[in-house]
């Protein structure tokens, strides 16, 4: 149990360097559902973590935990200024 709270927290402190950073979510919905969307990782609490959509979702917040990562149900992708992969969130 201490492990994935190690874990967990690892996690949380890596995001606090990148909230106002420009992020890719692919969130597996069930069902082999997944969504993708992209947005501004804009604030982190210590259980969960706010992704600000685009305007073309009408600027909706959605948040995720960091558990959510861990147990690979949420990708989070950090992006450069151009769009280009900076460093992925995975479990493992």
């Amino acid at each position: 149990m201490s492990d994935n709270r190690d874990v967990l927290a690892r996690i949380k402190s890596d995001l606090d360097g990148f909230v106002g950073h420009p992020v890719r979510i692919k969130a597996h919905k069930g069902r082999r559902r997944v969504v993708e969307r992209e947005g501004t990782l804009e604030k982190t609490y210590p259980s969960l973590f706010v992704v600000k959509l685009g305007p073309d979702q009408q600027n909706r917040r959605v948040t995720f935990t960091y558990a959510d990562i861990l147990t690979e149900t949420v990708e989070l992708t950090v992006l450069d200024d151009r769009g280009a992969e900076r460093l992925a969130f995975r479990a493992g």
